[in-house]
């Protein structure tokens, strides 16, 4: 799959789809993996490679990072896998023979001029990494708080079981075509996992394929980080993305840190108390049904440390004692494709299915409330 540029799975993969995602590995990343000694220990990230500059003297990111191949590695560990952060030789041979099924699949399609499964599903799971969670050390997410655990079950979105539609705000973010949410825009999905970095003098701009969110960052030098701080919003300043500000840890390393992100659950009627999940149930090995909540004193954390010349470690740190009982942390492995190519997300134009959802339901309703209704009788 690597040798392909653009596919056309990026543009017409689907929802539905996603659950078929493969496990396939690609051979580049697999190259570049080697098995460390105690699979149980996380390997520290390499710190030795000093990247270019830009013309006004910060480090170089810019480029194209498509995580598509680390999108079916699961966010939490599956318990087969026990304390080891990374596979057995047996295990990961697996993987690889996995990514050539999937690689003929599509280079097949390709011979017969068709369009398939080979080219929609298009989420690999490369590398050695049992989990892209590495904190807690067990791989899974730390427990629900009492009250976070209530409004998560309570919640409601097109993926909660048995939920009566009426209105838009029995719908979350994503099933409306507004957002992912923050930090979830950041993990990798099942297509449109293409990720831009962009740089001006003051500011790097992530851009994303999924839903065209584009994160502008101011940045700074290190010694400036202090004085940067004081440009924070007030409390009661918030968005769905919070106000990201960032420094320069040293020639290979960007620190970014995120507040005021706006709080919200997916119980509310209210569709301004509303807020998207900050874990996407796209994302494999997330709790289902996009109902996790976010409190007010979210904060996120994250690292892009420059480790080659196509290639960053991405980790992210995130806090929200009013949801979870401790902190978690992710890292994800982003290789460089600049060949990449983005295309429009023309989701909410072409957003039918609310409208569908509700029509169904009502209909389902009135079914309901007719079989109930005396024999002979009317509404």
């Amino acid at each position: 799959m690597a040798n392909v540029a653009t596919k056309f799975g990026r543009v017409l993969a689907t929802a539905t789809l996603a659950a078929l995602a493969s496990t396939a590995l690609s051979a580049p990343a697999a190259a570049q993996q080697s098995a460390p000694a105690d699979l149980t220990q996380l390997q520290p990230i390499s710190d030795d490679f000093t990247p270019q500059k830009t013309a006004w003297g910060d480090p170089d990111l810019r480029g194209t990072y498509p995580i598509d191949n680390i999108a079916s590695l699961p966010f939490q560990r599956p318990d087969d896998f026990g304390d080891r952060f990374y596979l057995t030789d047996e295990e990961f041979n697996a993987r690889q023979e996995q990514a050539n099924r999937s690689d003929a699949a599509y280079e097949a399609e390709d011979n017969s001029n068709t369009i398939g499964m080979g080219h929609w599903v298009e989420s690999d799971a490369s590398g050695r990494r049992t989990s892209l969670l590495v904190e807690p050390a067990n791989g899974k997410l730390p427990a629900f708080t009492d009250w976070a655990k209530e409004t998560y079950e309570a919640g409601r979105s097109s993926w909660t079981p048995n939920t009566a539609f009426n209105w838009v705000t029995d719908f979350d973010t994503w099933d409306r075509c507004v957002t992912r949410g923050f930090p979830a825009s950041m993990m990798p999905f099942r297509y449109n996992n293409g990720i831009r970095v962009m740089q001006a003098p003051g500011h790097v701009i992530i851009k994303l394929e999924m839903i065209h969110d584009a994160r502008v960052i101011p940045v700074v030098s290190k010694d400036k980080w202090a004085e940067l701080q004081q440009t924070r919003w007030p409390d009661d300043v918030r968005t769905w993305f919070g106000q990201s500000l960032g420094y320069w840890e040293d020639d290979n390393t960007l620190v970014i840190e995120t507040t005021n992100i706006k709080p919200g659950d997916s119980v509310s009627d209210n569709n301004y108390e509303r807020g998207p999940s900050p874990l996407n149930m796209a994302t494999i090995g997330v709790p289902p049904f996009n109902t996790i909540p976010t409190g007010e004193n979210a904060k996120v954390v994250e690292r892009l440390t420059v480790t080659g010349a196509d290639s960053i470690v991405y980790e992210m740190t995130y806090e929200d004692p009013k949801v979870f009982a401790a902190p978690w942390t992710a890292r994800l492995d982003w290789t460089r494709d600049d060949d990449y190519e983005f295309f429009e997300y023309a989701c909410h134009e072409g957003n039918v299915q609310v409208r569908n959802y509700i029509t169904a339901s009502r209909a389902g309703q009135l079914e309901e409330v007719q079989a109930e209704a005396p024999s002979g009788g009317g509404l």
